[in-house]
């Protein structure tokens, strides 16, 4: 029976390195997303904290904006997730994939 149970864990490391939890995480009002902000949600969905349909759904967030900032984190870390380098790390990806 256990093997079908979703266990979550209280916490998760941040990633900054501190610990996260429910609610250490953004505000659910949060409209001003600055990079901590994202990477702290993209961690919590990572570490099992939160689902992605929980993380969307508490931040009125679209799937497809998740998985840019998830990208973006996977891609080039927190870096990855200013908004004005954007176009500079998507086409830095694109170079290095067609090496």
């Amino acid at each position: 029976m256990i093997e079908n149970q979703k266990i979550k864990p209280a916490q998760v490391i941040g990633p900054l390195g501190e610990l996260l939890t429910i609610d250490s995480l953004p505000a659910r009002s949060t409209t001003r997303w600055v990079v901590r902000r994202k990477a702290e949600v993209v961690a919590a969905v990572n570490g099992g904290l939160l689902s992605v349909d929980e993380a969307c759904d508490r931040y009125g967030l679209t799937l497809e904006e998740f998985a840019t900032w998830q990208r973006a984190v996977d891609r080039s870390g927190m870096a990855g997730l200013r908004v004005t380098r954007i176009q500079h790390y998507k086409s830095l990806y694109e170079r290095q994939q067609r090496f």
